[in-house]
């Protein structure tokens, strides 16, 4: 069958978009800042308009789409042998303080260079205390002791973990949540990106020893590529520096998305605690000579910031485009609707919706009655993968006229519906991918060198707006305060891919293969 080819311009747009808005949309590439929140609510996905600041209604379209995201991680969590739990929103006050005090010694003892065991306890604030929403009242009573809302579930958990895990036939233990966590953001909110109440994905796990907590932060990177891919979403792994790993943490591994204007957005972490956590809540097994051993354990996160990086990398100037593996109707079909049409379109449209459904695909029919350009721009704008128009001259030629959301039209038979629908929405993933992808080589430039002179240090050159700077880096803390306070940027951390090859450090000419990553972020 003969398509219809577009030109590059109307085919490949890019990620900033380069058609023209219309409808009142705020430019894309002019201004996404604006075009963002506009899209966010014009597609219904949330109503900001719940009178508490950061916490948005989700509507039936966003919530679907987020819970079709939450379906792939079920998915993921039951192939790697993980168990679903559900865990009260409410935490003692008396936990709080337990977690406050491990997580500040632990960010004391990494500052000296020291063991954490070799530290005297000392009254010291860390953790989530600053940020909880406390709930101090029953009715008209004073609760004997205060709780909160979680802000994310550690405490809660490993309290139990000692009354699950006796021996280390209990061990691996793997299970995981969604739920929704509380923090009080005091930034400035944005939907997904930056709420009060985030939905939250998090699984934890306790092991025999460091290797095997190790062989789990490998299989939770193989799940969040695996992910990524559904999403059409290139990311960032890396190693977070010492001042940006979680205080709790041996080491935070930080997974990045990056929005259209060079700015990255930390999508999902991955934490390895060794066995500090255990000591801290008595985490302990009976091993193999019968001794008391305490575990290791890792945590691995991911929230709704994974639907704003989906809005924002691959939406355009006339809406959303989403990735058909999250559609909520990866297909809508529009019958042409007139008045004394000898075929019944509206019938024909449902016959083809239900072989459709049969396959497993989603679909609406749009049957209301309204101008064809009021339905195309609705669906256009929500963005659906892919729309099939049906009309009588397409019954007697026995095809759909298909229009697909990246650009392009083309027949479909209709003898063959269902097969070149899952064609045609697989071309769109690959395309989103493909596009995306190219984004993400854009950005990512080289960082100028750096040059000493008595103890000074310049850069020989500039940084831009929209770009990821990389850099073969082996230097001090000292180097990268420079290297941050030079060009307004935050490091990353160390790519989890490294250089092929050795290259001289940026500032000590010491030969490493380290590839290091500097943004601002969100």
């Amino acid at each position: 069958m003969k398509k219809r080819h577009l030109d590059e311009t109307e085919v490949r747009p890019n990620i900033m978009g380069n058609r023209k808005a219309k409808r009142g949309i705020p430019s894309k590439s002019e201004n996404f800042n604006e075009w963002y929140p506009f899209i966010v609510e014009a597609a219904e996905l949330v109503d900001k308009r719940y009178p508490i600041k950061g916490m948005d209604v989700w509507r039936p379209y966003g919530w679907k789409t987020m819970k079709l995201i939450d379906s792939l991680t079920h998915a993921e969590m039951e192939r790697t042998n993980h168990e679903e739990v559900n865990f009260p929103l409410l935490i003692p006050e008396n936990l709080l303080e337990k977690e406050n005090a491990l997580v500040a010694r632990l960010k004391r003892a990494r500052e000296e260079g020291v063991d954490p065991d070799d530290l005297r306890d000392e009254d010291e604030e860390g953790g989530f205390k600053k940020e909880v929403y406390w709930v101090k009242h029953a009715g008209e009573n004073d609760l004997d002791i205060p709780m909160f809302l979680r802000p994310t579930s550690e405490t809660a958990m490993y309290t139990m973990f000692p009354l699950w895990i006796r021996s280390h036939k209990d061990l691996p233990l793997k299970i995981y949540q969604m739920v929704n966590t509380f923090r009080y953001e005091t930034k400035q909110t944005r939907s997904f990106i930056r709420v009060r109440e985030i939905h939250f994905f998090e699984a934890h796990t306790a092991h025999v020893d460091e290797e095997d907590a190790s062989r789990q932060i490998a299989e939770d990177l193989d799940i969040v590529d695996r992910l990524m891919a559904d999403l059409c979403l290139p990311i960032i792994k890396a190693k977070r520096p010492v001042w940006d790993t979680f205080p709790g943490a041996w080491y935070t591994i930080g997974i990045d998305a990056v929005m259209p204007n060079g700015r990255t957005l930390q999508v999902a972490s991955c934490h390895h605690y060794r066995d500090q956590w255990a000591k801290a809540f008595d985490v302990t097994y009976e091993d193999l000579d019968a001794k008391q051993a305490f575990c290791h354990q890792t945590t691995y996160g991911m929230s709704e910031r994974l639907l704003g990086a989906v809005v924002g990398m691959h939406g355009d100037e006339n809406g959303l485009i989403m990735p058909p593996k999250i559609a909520p109707f990866q297909v809508v079909i529009c019958p042409m609707i007139r008045k004394n049409l000898e075929v019944d379109t509206i019938a024909v449209a449902h016959e083809v919706a239900d072989k459709l459904r049969s396959r497993g695909l989603r679909v609406k029919v749009d049957d209301r009655d309204l101008h064809p350009g009021q339905k195309y721009y609705d669906w256009e704008i929500k963005g659906v993968p892919l729309r099939l128009d049906i009309g009588p001259r397409d019954i007697a030629q026995g095809t759909a006229f298909a229009a697909r959301r990246t650009g392009g039209k083309e027949p479909l038979p209709m003898d063959n519906i269902v097969d070149e629908c899952y064609r045609v929405l697989d071309e769109i993933s690959d395309e989103l991918r493909s596009r995306a992808s190219q984004h993400m080589d854009d950005v990512v430039q080289p960082l100028p060198s750096f040059t000493e002179a008595d103890g000074q240090w310049t850069m020989d050159g500039e940084v831009k707006d929209g770009h990821i700077y990389e850099l073969a880096f082996n230097g001090s803390d000292a180097h990268a305060e420079v290297i941050e306070r030079t060009t307004g940027l935050s490091f990353l951390g160390d790519a989890t891919d490294p250089y092929d090859s050795e290259r001289p450090c940026h500032m000590t000419g010491e030969m490493t293969t380290r590839r290091v990553l500097l943004a601002k972020s969100y």
